[in-house]
């Protein structure tokens, strides 16, 4: 992507200036409930929002609060934002004084924009109503974005601690949005895009990225209903969308509908495809789904295509590494082990995160030797492709044997009445660790089945001991099961080897 006099498109500013330019009428953004914006509309709005916010004191190096639901105001204040150089700090709206407190300290944040059901909830920091901002076309200085500028405190979800910040430039974005258009999927000004995730997470913000490079039309729904989600396809004829951990088991739940097939997607991608479900998915709705793998602290870094997709249906396997990407699996010591060995996925190249601010020793650790540590165990087949097998963290040590939560949590999965599991260890003064399952159903569900249906599936010592039957799992900003939140309050345990509950 190049501007006007053939340069490299560097940064977010020139991305809304440059899509303004080339398909100023063509639909930006149709928000599901709300407004739709054009590309020129995206601009203007912008711009009267970066003239406000300067009104308002907000300079560049700043940090600036968003607390919004899925309505324009959110991107666009982030945009506006970029363009005086400061930086978003994006806040889930379900936040409240403790984990947005910490946010809101932890990242210096220099105000909080929000809307006014919100407002009085917040006093650690000058509050701007979103309502009181105005996005009129003003003037502004012109100042220079280059593409190193921090643009974004992104938080991390938190599944085992303390979120963390990401200091993401718009180096990192550019390569992420851009990554999609130049490589596959290859996105275009012929397709519609959707996301249906909070725009505190990072997946809409780089769908709004690749929407304006590419010059494609991104439908942002609400949240993620289930029971509406294909209707909502259908309806504003996507041709394109991402999505990921719990939402293909949710949406196989729903019903079968004689219009599964009837709507234009071209291609799903997808981070944790079931794998046991992945051809069941793909019959269903007669479109081919990818997986993906990427990280907030990294972007884009291993994806399946349309050269290798057949070949890999059900695999689990999430891809080799983009173009902008090294993949590597190392040992402890992090040295390069054997093609189909385990170790841990490490990965380097253009757009990553800058550090995690205010942690220099975090920071440190996560890019030892030059390569950014993952977490992740995986191994990697002879033509580079990545199959990962589980987190560093999730890994169940018992009685000398080591268990992948993953591994298990796929086959409680791949079970018809099971909407969500997590797996977990726990302490066990003989076997150092025993294994724990939590599940969500639908309908009753008798544990012992559940025990009897992985004993099927799994080596013995890899069945849980101990089980948890919940009405719903808690979930993280990318639907991923919080599972710090489930250990900190366990409930009434199923002890599978003396048959009693606890």
């Amino acid at each position: 992507m190049t501007d006007a006099g053939g340069a490299p498109v560097k940064d977010l500013v020139a991305a809304v200036d440059r899509a303004a330019r080339l398909w100023p009428d063509r639909p930006a953004w149709t928000f599901d409930p709300g407004e739709c914006l054009t590309f020129a509309d995206v601009r203007r709005r912008s711009l009267g929002l970066a003239a406000a916010l300067a009104d308002r004191g907000i300079v560049a190096g700043d940090r600036v609060a968003v607390m919004l639901d899925n309505r324009a105001e959110f991107p666009l204040t982030w945009l506006a934002l970029a363009r005086l150089g400061a930086a978003m700090v994006p806040l889930n709206p379900q936040y409240r004084t403790e984990d947005a407190g910490h946010i809101l300290e932890h990242s210096g944040a220099a105000a909080l924009v929000t809307n006014a059901a919100l407002a009085q909830t917040r006093a650690d920091v000058p509050v701007l109503e979103v309502e009181q901002l105005p996005q009129g076309l003003e003037e502004l200085p012109e100042r220079r974005v280059a593409a190193e500028d921090t643009v974004n405190i992104q938080y991390t979800s938190g599944t085992t601690g303390r979120p963390k910040g990401c200091v993401l430039s718009h180096r990192y974005w550019m390569e992420l949005g851009g990554g999609l258009v130049s490589e596959f999927p290859h996105l275009t000004a012929d397709d519609t895009m959707l996301t249906a995730q909070a725009f505190s997470y990072i997946d809409p913000q780089w769908n709004v990225v690749a929407a304006l490079l590419a010059g494609a039309h991104l439908v942002i729904l609400d949240a993620f209903h289930p029971s509406t989600f294909w209707a909502k396809v259908r309806e504003h004829d996507v041709t394109y969308f991402y999505c990921l951990a719990a939402m293909p088991n949710l949406l196989l739940k729903m019903p079968a509908d004689a219009l599964d097939r009837s709507h234009r997607v071209r291609v799903v991608q997808c981070s944790a495809i079931p794998p046991a479900r992945h051809a069941e998915i793909e019959q269903r709705w007669g479109v081919k789904w990818y997986e993906a793998f990427g990280m907030t602290e990294t972007g884009a870094d291993l994806r399946v295509t349309d050269v290798d997709h057949d070949e890999l249906l059900g695999t689990g396997c999430v891809g080799a590494a983009t173009r902008a990407r090294e993949a590597r699996i190392v040992d402890a010591l992090d040295l390069p082990v054997p093609r189909g060995e385990i170790g841990e996925l490490v990965l380097r190249g253009a757009g990553l995160m800058d550090r995690y601010e205010g942690d220099p020793e975090a920071t440190a650790a996560a890019f030892r030797g030059g390569w950014f540590h993952t977490g992740d165990l995986a191994r990697m087949d002879d033509a580079g492709r990545v199959y990962l097998v589980g987190r560093l963290k999730d890994m169940i040590r018992r009685a000398g044997e080591n268990v992948s939560a993953r591994e298990v949590e796929d086959v409680l999965l791949s079970h018809a009445a099971v909407r969500l599991a997590a797996v977990v260890a726990v302490p066990d003064d003989v076997r150092g660790e025993e294994v724990k399952a939590f599940v969500s159903a639908d309908g009753e569900v008798v544990v012992a089945e559940l025990a009897e249906f992985c004993e099927q599936r799994l080596a013995r010592f890899k069945v849980p001991r101990y089980w948890e039957v919940c009405d719903d799992l808690p979930v993280t900003d990318s639907h991923r099961v919080a599972k710090a939140r489930l250990v900190a309050a366990p409930g009434r345990t199923w002890d599978r080897v003396d048959g009693t509950w606890r």
